[in-house]
């Protein structure tokens, strides 16, 4: 590789961003294409009616390292804009599990003796099943789903604990989710050393986390930013380089969704493009409501059913958000997509008020509804996800790629580092 390898990466969201910065930092001339005139993709800052939102709530974990270290490189103290918070999974009845500091097994095996409103039955059984899985590595025994994969364990464990566990992580419900994705989450998660499972809740907008710093960062790198620019056309060269829109680059990134990766590439890799175009996606929504009183913590997990949409919800005032807002999540919301965000809105009004009744109105105005119609791959048993190797210097990098996580905003990132690192040796 010559020190100004010349790399054209295709979108600005995380991934794109990620493979961006890290392309510029090992020294390659990097152009950054984007549809949009902002970055961040799926995961960013959106104003609505003068008040600025997230597109979406997320939330990242202490294991997501490689994010971390891309925010820190970047110029962002994670410190500064994420709530460090151990995990806990709590409801509004104070029922659920809460893990202190200090070593993975003996905290998960203290947070799961003290849990309340489980039975010892039910403590002991999910101890049991969950130390028989590290034993064996946390690999799958051989079966399909996460339901599978819990049955043994009681009803009260499976609905308190792993189905949130579970649309949290893979956004896919536990019926349908690989189970052997989730033991990977599990793994890194909860047993991926000190501080691995701990939440990092936003207190700053999701574009201020990263992507509007990355830009600034890459901008004073020297890497040239193409905004409100849709890559029309990539085709190979004679002399082994690419054409994007006419420009010649020695590789190419794509860093934008799998959608559009695959109109890229129909002709390039016909198989690759049929696969990547082959996914199949789960919705989140988020409604935002506003909140009369402060919820007792930050962030609590909610009961929920048909009737019940939102399984997380956050109290954005707490975080650091100048308003008194709650956002309300609903991960897996393909049905709540057929029928409307108006419907969702009221789902979740009456959800509010009979949950939190101490902290909402009894007919709370709903400040913003959206839903992002494509948030995730659904993370199926045996999904076959295209590999990050389309051609010879041309590589797709995003949630959506071969890997063992699911579409996380640290999968993403780590697709895109991987792609940046291959340039140094291709």
């Amino acid at each position: 590789m010559t020190a100004r390898k010349r790399v054209a990466v295709v979108g600005a969201g995380w991934a794109g961003l990620a493979a961006a910065v890290q392309a510029c930092a090992n020294g390659c001339a990097v152009t950054l294409f984007e549809m949009a005139n902002h970055a961040g993709g799926r995961a960013r800052s959106v104003r609505h009616d003068g008040i600025e939102l997230d597109n979406g709530q997320h939330i990242l974990i202490g294991a997501y390292r490689e994010t971390l270290r891309l925010m820190r490189l970047v110029g962002v103290d994670p410190a500064r804009v994420l709530q460090r918070r151990p995990l806990e999974l709590l409801h509004p009845d104070g029922s659920g599990l809460r893990l202190p500091p200090g070593n993975v097994y003996l905290a998960f095996a203290w947070a799961v003796a003290r849990a309340r409103g489980w039975s010892w039955r039910e403590r002991l059984a999910l101890l049991r099943q969950t130390f028989d899985w590290v034993r064996h590595g946390m690999r799958n025994p051989g079966v399909d789903t996460v339901e599978q994969l819990c049955a043994g364990l009681p009803a009260r464990v499976r609905s308190d604990l792993i189905d949130p566990l579970c649309i949290a992580a893979l956004n896919t419900p536990s019926a349908q989710a690989d189970a052997s994705v989730f033991l990977r989450v599990l793994a890194d998660a909860l047993f991926g050393g000190r501080g691995s499972s701990d939440l990092l809740l936003p207190c700053a907008g999701l574009s201020q986390l990263f992507p509007l710093p990355a830009l600034q960062w890459l901008e004073h790198h020297g890497a040239v930013l193409r905004p409100r620019h849709r890559v029309q056309a990539i085709s190979p060269r004679p002399d082994g380089t690419w054409s994007v829109d006419d420009t010649a680059f020695d590789a190419v990134v794509l860093g934008c969704s799998a959608v559009e990766a695959a109109r890229l590439c129909a002709a390039i890799n016909p198989a690759w493009a049929n696969q990547a175009g082959a996914l199949r996606y789960e919705p989140i929504a988020t409604v935002y409501l506003r909140r009369a009183r402060p919820l007792s913590t930050p962030m609590m997990a909610l009961p929920s059913d048909a009737q019940r949409p939102a399984q997380f919800v956050f109290d954005l005032k707490l975080l650091g958000h100048p308003l008194d807002l709650a956002a309300f999540v609903v991960s897996g919301a393909r049905e709540w997509l057929e029928r409307g965000l108006p419907a969702l809105s009221a789902a979740v009004q009456h959800q509010a008020v009979a949950a939190l009744a101490d902290s909402f109105a009894a007919q709370p105005e709903v400040v913003h509804a959206t839903i992002e119609r494509r948030a995730t791959f659904a993370c199926v048993p045996s999904l076959a996800r295209p590999p990050q190797a389309v051609a010879p210097r041309l590589w797709a990098a995003g949630d959506y790629v071969a890997g063992p996580y699911p579409a996380t905003l640290e999968g993403a990132v780590r697709a895109g580092v991987k792609v940046a690192q291959a340039l140094l040796v291709e």
